[in-house]
């Protein structure tokens, strides 16, 4: 079985504070980088949506291929490959970060097979090097997108008199 690699990596500058995420993508002689900042944000958020970004940017042509997912975020692996998720949902996310973010992946996890592997961040794997500055240059950069899911999470609603 063909398989397509991942690595993914999020960045905060500050948790809360700007952040991003990095990804390279590679098939065969292909090789992919996508990258994306955020005015305010945390990590985890960042480290679960390079995931979802990445899931997203493969399309018909990985039907029928493996997926491996190369990450450091053990809150990201766990959750999945622990099933931790999957008993998130039946108790509707209650006291649960990220819901917004855990919703979006679980909408598209059953599209492919996807295998997730921990690597040890900073430790000299070149592809997970690189998604890291990628995360890190998009935290840092101009004219960063709002996280409207943080925002809203972290919101107050109007309260009752």
């Amino acid at each position: 079985m063909e398989i397509i690699n991942i690595y993914t990596d999020g960045s905060s500058l500050g948790n809360p504070g700007p952040g991003g995420y990095g990804i390279v993508l590679q098939w065969r002689d292909i090789r992919k980088t996508a990258s994306q900042g955020f005015q305010k944000t945390t990590n985890n958020r960042m480290e679960l949506l390079a995931v979802i970004e990445a899931l997203c940017m493969l399309n018909d042509f990985a039907n029928g291929k493996e997926i491996h997912i190369y990450s450091d975020s053990k809150y990201v692996i766990n959750s999945i490959e622990k099933g931790w998720v999957f008993n998130w949902v039946k108790k509707n996310f209650k006291d649960k970060a990220n819901e917004d973010l855990w919703r979006k992946y679980l909408s598209i996890h059953g599209k492919y097979t996807v295998k997730f592997h921990w690597v040890k961040g900073h430790s000299g794997v070149p592809e997970n090097e690189v998604c890291d500055q990628l995360a890190k240059k998009a935290a840092e950069g101009k004219d960063l997108k709002p996280d409207y899911g943080y925002i809203k999470a972290t919101t107050p609603g109007p309260t009752l008199l």
